[in-house]
């Protein structure tokens, strides 16, 4: 506790019994109220899709195609794959002409230096840093049955 001399002490407040009490008796009536009604369950068959409806039979037919609509499909897709495959081709052909550059190098410099190509060759861990942390080959479980992509519904039902 600090002195502050000359300095006036503070209040006290003044505590009403009667007031507190009350309050007291409120937050009581509330704690009754709340242990008389239990909280309602949500069912939980309310967050599930029933399997009717995620039946293979429920899934949208694609309307028919008019005959001009078919064919501009099938020139978009040929163009678009005559476009990815120039690109392929082109990126192919980069890749050939720089490899060919650094073969090139290489040579010019094994004529210059023995050491300063082995060297070149040499592979820099400090260029990538690579950590791998993750699973070790596990083999597969004997007698594991893979689901066929439905399931068998063992969810437990609780009523009141």
């Amino acid at each position: 506790m600090s002195v502050l001399w000359g300095a006036q002490p503070k209040k006290k407040k003044k505590v009403d019994v009667r007031r507190e009490q009350a309050q007291k008796d409120r937050m009581k009536k509330k704690l009754k109220k709340l242990e008389k009604a239990a909280p309602e369950l949500i069912p939980i068959e309310d967050f599930i899709t029933p399997l009717k409806y995620s039946d293979g039979s429920r899934a949208r037919s694609l309307p028919a195609l008019s005959p001009e609509e078919a064919e501009r499909r099938v020139l978009l897709l040929k163009k678009w794959c005559l476009f990815k495959q120039k690109q392929d081709e082109a990126e192919k052909k980069a890749i050939q002409s720089l490899v060919e550059s650094q073969q090139e190098a290489l040579q010019e410099l094994r004529l210059e230096s023995e050491q300063l190509f082995q060297a070149a060759l040499r592979r820099d861990e400090r260029l990538f840093p690579f950590e791998r942390d993750g699973p070790t080959y596990t083999p597969p479980l004997p007698g594991y049955d893979p689901p066929e992509g439905k399931c068998v519904d063992i969810t437990k039902v609780y009523t009141q």
